[in-house]
């Protein structure tokens, strides 16, 4: 029987940075504009972060029907270790999709209808990441989802339902999109970089297992670059203040460090540690330049 605290740890509460970060950011450049609608905020955080767990449960459950995760370097997956069983977590995920779905419904509701469409498809892409019988991110297109969803959507989507506008803070959100999206890829290159020696008896192909380890490591540093340079377009579609948001780059060295370092194994979950906090900080300051130089 599956505990509190093994249902907490399957959540991956480590992960959630991911999730609020782009709604931070998102919320920020309403801010500028001054159409800031904190309710709406507070909406789009409740979408980000249960769609966030409602993945994370769906890729446990997923993951563990298939044995992909029987040998298992990183955190306790509840079906792969026995925990909980299967059925238990692909409710959990259900329940988790379901108010993301609510608090989404709310949005569309109050702000265009349209985006109903937007959050089927988010749903569709959070299952069939590791669900169904050939999952995306089983070929190695897991990357994709995350930029695309937890970057671009989740950025351009949390500060348009607040400023229902393209406007001003159209192009800004998209370049801030960017570089959300590329640290919340490189938080999974990370994992998957791990996991490359147990993907493969796995036959889980993902876009690390499909590079292998030298190339996977120069992509993981491309996509700091990335977030270097989003800050940069941020601060000159918007103001200067935004590079405050290259302090992001204080817990992201060591990460590099260790990526280029060779880290392999458990030596890699602190790097994953270190680009989630990176990915806060980042939306957190480059959010406050925004709203100190509006």
């Amino acid at each position: 029987m599956a505990t509190p605290a093994h249902w907490i740890a399957g959540a991956r509460l480590r992960t959630l940075p991911a999730a609020v970060a782009p709604v931070l950011v998102g919320t920020a450049l309403a801010t500028y504009v001054d159409s800031l609608v904190w309710w709406k905020a507070l909406l789009a955080l409740v979408v980000s972060l249960a769609l966030q767990v409602a993945v994370n449960y769906a890729n446990d459950y997923s993951d563990g029907i298939r044995g992909t995760d029987d040998d298992r370097v990183g955190p306790m997956r509840l079906v792969g270790s026995g925990v909980a069983t299967p059925a238990a977590v692909k409710r959990a995920a259900f329940l988790a999709f379901g108010v993301a779905g609510v608090a989404g419904l709310a949005l569309a509701a109050t702000t265009n209808w349209w985006l109903l469409a937007v959050g089927v498809l988010c749903v569709l892409a959070g299952w069939f990441y590791t669900g169904g019988s050939k999952p995306y991110g089983y070929l190695g297109l897991g990357e994709v989802m995350v930029f695309v969803f937890f970057g671009l959507v989740a950025v351009v989507g949390t500060t348009y339902v607040q400023t229902e506008t393209w406007g001003t803070t159209g192009w800004a959100s998209l370049v801030a999109g960017c570089g959300v999206g590329a640290l919340a890829c490189a938080i999974l290159v990370a994992n998957n970089l791990r996991d490359i020696p147990t993907d493969l008896v796995a036959g889980k192909r993902t876009l690390a297992v499909r590079l292998g380890d030298p190339a996977t490591r120069r992509f993981f540093v491309g996509l700091i670059v990335v977030a270097m340079l989003a800050v940069a377009g941020v601060a000159v579609l918007t103001t200067p203040w935004a590079m405050l948001g290259l302090f992001f780059w204080l817990p992201a060295r060591g990460a590099v460090r260790a990526v280029l370092g060779g880290a392999q194994g458990p030596a890699l979950i602190p790097v994953l540690q270190s680009v989630g906090l990176a990915e806060l900080i980042w939306a957190a300051l480059t959010g406050f330049g925004l709203v100190v130089g509006r």
